[in-house]
Parts: structure tokens; sequence; C-alpha cells
């Protein structure tokens, strides 16, 4: 079993045009609406892959219904809580005639005092119904109005249940959940790089990465978008070729990142103990759903009916 959690809810619009002039009235026919999210699309590649996964947020507002009605008809098991919030929204816009995708992020609405007390509190039962090496993925950035405590208190609560926790997180919520050792860690570079304030380009990514694997007992796996792929355990760095996938069908990027983050989580099946050979097939299944994602203009899918 799977638990996806992201604490920062959202409706994805994707828009498309045949041509998109800047500074002038932009019209098409080609516009979509879904469920989305960090937590929302590793919540359903999971599913479409055949695993049984639940997707932990706050919910709030008049949009509230309408999300809820977007997961359920993708069959998405989701738990929440309530949070006086506003859903955000945000948006895609592909271009198709220099086959460019923009992103346009709202920032989320901060949620109303109670709402982490809730939250955990689903939390812990939640994880009441799940036996030892289930996973835990924690996805994104969190809304405004939780603490800094939220994300490294899960991560703390998982592993002394002794549950398999992937984290795809940045900042201080990656900082401070890595003394409690989770599995794997899976920013992309520059937020990697941010995190730990690699501002330049002249140093020793290969020996950080190890250096902190090897210090909190973790994997690490750095995506780049299209370009390689490094990973690390405590003992050896492992580079991957994105382009050897098949990519020439490419129609929206957006939540590939997510897409592979299910991936790399179904192919290691609940396993927290992570020999090399499994290391190494979760990754390129990572990358197999990732580029699967990026075929379809709906975000966050390895598969599409609709």
């Amino acid at each position: 079993m799977f638990l996806s959690i992201c604490l920062n809810p959202t409706l994805q619009k994707t828009l498309r045009f045949p041509l998109l002039a800047l500074g002038e009235v932009n019209r098409t026919a080609s516009h979509r609406l879904d469920a989305s999210g960090k937590g929302i699309n590793v919540t359903r590649v999971l599913t479409q892959l055949g695993k049984e996964a639940i997707h932990l947020t706050h919910l709030g507002g008049v949009m509230r219904p309408l999300i809820l009605s977007l997961c359920e008809q993708d069959g998405l098991n989701v738990e929440w809580v309530e949070s006086d919030s506003q859903i955000r929204f945000c948006y895609t816009v592909i271009n198709k005639n220099d086959e460019s995708v923009t992103e346009l992020v709202e920032e989320s609405q901060p949620v109303t005092a109670g709402t982490e007390e809730r939250l955990m509190e689903k939390f812990n039962e939640i994880i009441t119904r799940f036996d030892a090496h289930n996973t835990i993925i924690i996805s994104g950035t969190k809304a405004a109005g939780y603490s800094d405590a939220a994300i490294p208190a899960m991560v703390q609560k998982a592993k002394e249940k002794g549950l398999c926790i992937i984290l795809d997180i940045k900042g201080k919520d990656l900082i401070e959940s890595l003394k409690y050792e989770p599995d794997i860690i899976k920013p992309n570079l520059d937020e990697f790089k941010q995190t730990f304030g690699l501002d330049a380009d002249n140093f020793d990514l290969h020996g950080i990465v190890l250096e902190l694997a090897h210090k909190h007992k973790c994997r690490i796996v750095l995506t780049n978008g299209s370009r390689e792929i490094i990973a690390a355990d405590s003992n050896e760095i492992y580079k991957f070729d994105v382009a050897a996938h098949d990519t020439s069908a490419i129609q929206n990027t957006t939540g590939c990142g997510d897409a592979f983050t299910a991936g790399l989580a179904a192919a290691l099946n609940n396993k927290i103990y992570i020999g090399k050979e499994d290391f190494n097939a979760a990754v390129n299944e990572g990358i197999r759903c990732g580029a699967l994602n990026a075929a379809f203009e709906r975000p966050g899918v390895i598969s599409c009916d609709k």
C-alpha cells in the first residue's frame, strides 16, 4: 500500500494553442481541467500502475466538490481535512508552434488554524492501517499556515513504524527531514542546489551527493528534465540516460517528475531494504513512467482514455 501526501492541492488547467502570440488575444478550443498537484499526480500514476494508493491532503472552499469529483472520476482514494482555504488554480500553456510548455503557478492561500492538527490526526489514523515496509511518498511544497515541523514530524512517525519513505521535497522541509533517515530523496537538480546552497557551477556534485547519502543513510535521485539523472547510495554514483527512452511524442511535460516518482515507488514495491539491482531497476521504471506522461496532453498520467 502507498500513502501519497501533498499539502498543496491544485486544479490544473491545460490550454493548447496552435500559435501563441504574446501581447495579443489568444483563443483555443483545446483545453482541459484536471485534479492535480504533485500528490494527486503521484496517486493517479500509482493507481494506473495497479497499486493501492491513498492521497492525503487538505481541502476547502467552493472548488472542493469539483476536485473531489474529478478525483472520483479517476478512481482515486482521497483522504482530506478541512482547511477553510480556496483551492488554487495552476495553468499549463502549450504552444504547438514551437513545442514549448509554460507553467503559470498560483501561490496557495494559507490554511486556517487547526488544519495542521487535523491533518496530523488523520495521518496518524491512516498509518495504523499500514503494515511495516509499506511506502509513504511526500511531494511538493506545503501551503502557508503549516509549521516547519509538519513534514519532518510525519517522516519521523513513519520511520518509527518501519515504513519506506520517499521524499520529493526541498528546502527546510527536506533538510529537517534528513535527520530521520528517509529511504530515498528525489528533488530535481535545481531544487537540490537551492536547498544546499550550491549556487556556483564549480562544486563537486558527485562528492556532495555521496557525502549526504552516507551521512543520512539514504539514496538520492536527482532528476533534471530530459537530461541525465544522477543517483547515489552511500557507496556509489549512478548515471541514467533519459534520452535513451522514447521522447519523440512529447505533448506535455507537466507531471513528468511526479510520474517518475510513482514509477520509482511502484518498482520498489514497499521494499525498505533496497539492493543495487532493485534501485537501478526502480530508477529506470521512473524514467519510463515520466516518458509515458510526456506523451499525453493530460498531466500526471501514464495512460489516458479521456
